[in-house]
């Protein structure tokens, strides 16, 4: 991790969409400033004491603040860790997946206690009190996150210090998400081009405010910028290997995939969830997940009837057969040359390994397009074997969409097909982008 690294890809995030929803919180609460507020160029733009609203966005949003804005807010009913508790507590309570960790270890308790001993310094509850009344959905997700991320340090024998700083890694993860355009969190809204760079920016976002309070050990920071990397490297923003990333994090990334499979399905989670970890087992961590997945095997009796996913899997099949197809027939059009020149790290290298570990893992879960033609004459009356189809099916074009996005987002260039390699991967993602 490089300063160089963070200050080039920060700069794409802004502070007005922040602005935005923290003065349309001061509409519905008291929010006060505990000290003048000034500009970079030492403009007063409020006095301490003044009170923040709405009408106050446009004079705020045209100048770079000295400090942070959030440093030095008065806010009534702010987040704090007493109403995390209680929110915590009503989530074991109320919601499937945190009353399954808890009935794991014995009790709630456990996921309680790290919670009390929880550094939240003004600029943390307040970022947290934006996100509770302008983000509930982002609030609830971390909530979650922090839940299942307790139960996996418990699970792993941390420290209750240790248990403490992943809870509070979980729990602000997510920070940077305020300052993005909340239509990114639209189903219907392809997040494309600069809104893509912010999405791939904010846990660094998130881990430079953590850093900036001074509240919180270096580890809570390195875990919070992790928790979008995998384990084979194919995460961001570093495309850590994983050895590369720390235990903390390796908790955080498996973490956010567990809470946000029970907050995305109502249908069969349980079984999504323990597809997409038995696919995907080179990209999280084996000893985590082994704590996960048998607790999945005991949901799945109980979840509720299976929708009529079956009906998909043909076309699914199909899909994936003509995407593996069409990457071979362009590879083997390329000129020996041109492939034995082809340098590590290259878009070809990448777009290549990529394509081969998914096709592997379809191999051995023997859900591979070729093995499954038969396999379906055979399910047509099983409900069950058909949904698991369908939902493997899923699971493999949501990754082929996957290495598309990172091929746009890595080698930005491909379009200009400057190498014989470039162009061969210029025109598979041309493929995808018409298919998938």
């Amino acid at each position: 991790m490089t300063d160089t690294l963070l200050s080039v890809d920060t700069e794409i995030t802004g502070d007005s969409h922040y602005l935005r929803a923290l003065t349309d919180m001061a509409d519905q609460r008291t929010v006060v400033a505990g000290a003048a507020i000034y500009a970079e160029n030492g403009i007063k733009l409020l006095d301490k004491g003044a009170r923040i609203d709405s009408r106050l966005y446009d004079r705020l949003v045209q100048h770079k603040l000295r400090e942070p804005i959030d440093r030095h807010l008065s806010i009534e009913n702010p987040v704090d860790v007493p109403a995390l508790l209680t929110l915590t507590q009503e989530l074991i309570e109320q919601q499937t997946l945190p009353s399954m960790l808890a009935d794991a270890l014995g009790s709630g308790a456990h996921l309680l206690k790290p919670l009390r001993s929880l550094p939240l310094p003004p600029p943390m509850a307040c970022k947290l009190t934006v996100m509770r009344d302008a983000r509930n959905a982002l609030f609830q997700h971390s909530l979650e996150m922090m839940i299942v991320a307790v139960f996996l340090a418990v699970k792993s024998g941390m420290s209750e210090q240790d248990c403490a700083a992943v809870a509070a890694a979980a729990l602000l993860h997510d920070l940077g998400v305020l300052h993005m355009d909340p239509a990114w969190s639209d189903p219907d809204h392809k997040v494309v081009g600069i809104q893509r760079k912010h999405l791939v920016a904010h846990p660094i976002s998130a881990m430079l405010m953590i850093r900036d309070t001074q509240a919180y050990p270096r580890s809570v920071e390195v875990a919070v910028l992790e928790h979008h990397e995998r384990m084979d490297g194919s995460g961001y923003p570093r495309a850590l290997l994983g050895a590369d990333i720390t235990p903390m994090g390796r908790i955080l990334l498996l973490a956010e995939v567990v809470a946000a499979f029970f907050e995305k399905y109502d249908d069969m989670p349980a079984q999504r969830l323990s597809l997409v970890l038995r696919l995907n087992h080179r990209k999280f961590p084996s000893t985590l997940v082994a704590f996960i997945l048998p607790l999945l095997k005991e949901e799945v009796p109980r979840e509720s009837l299976l929708m009529p996913l079956g009906s998909e899997a043909p076309q699914q099949i199909e899909l994936l057969a003509e995407a593996f197809t069409c990457w071979d027939q362009i590879k083997a059009a390329l000129p020996t040359d041109a492939l034995a020149s082809v340098p590590a790290g290259s878009a070809f290298a990448f777009a290549d390994s990529r394509l081969l570990a998914l096709q592997k893992a379809l191999i051995e879960a023997g859900s591979h397009p070729q093995h499954q033609s038969e396999l379906l004459l055979h399910l047509k009356e099983d409900t069950m074997g058909m949904a698991e189809v369908a939902l493997v099916g899923r699971e493999a074009l949501w990754q082929l969409q996957s290495v598309l996005n990172a091929c746009h987002r890595r080698w930005p260039q491909l379009a200009e097909r400057a190498t014989p390699a470039d162009g061969a991967v210029a025109d598979w993602c041309d493929w995808a982008e018409r298919n998938l």
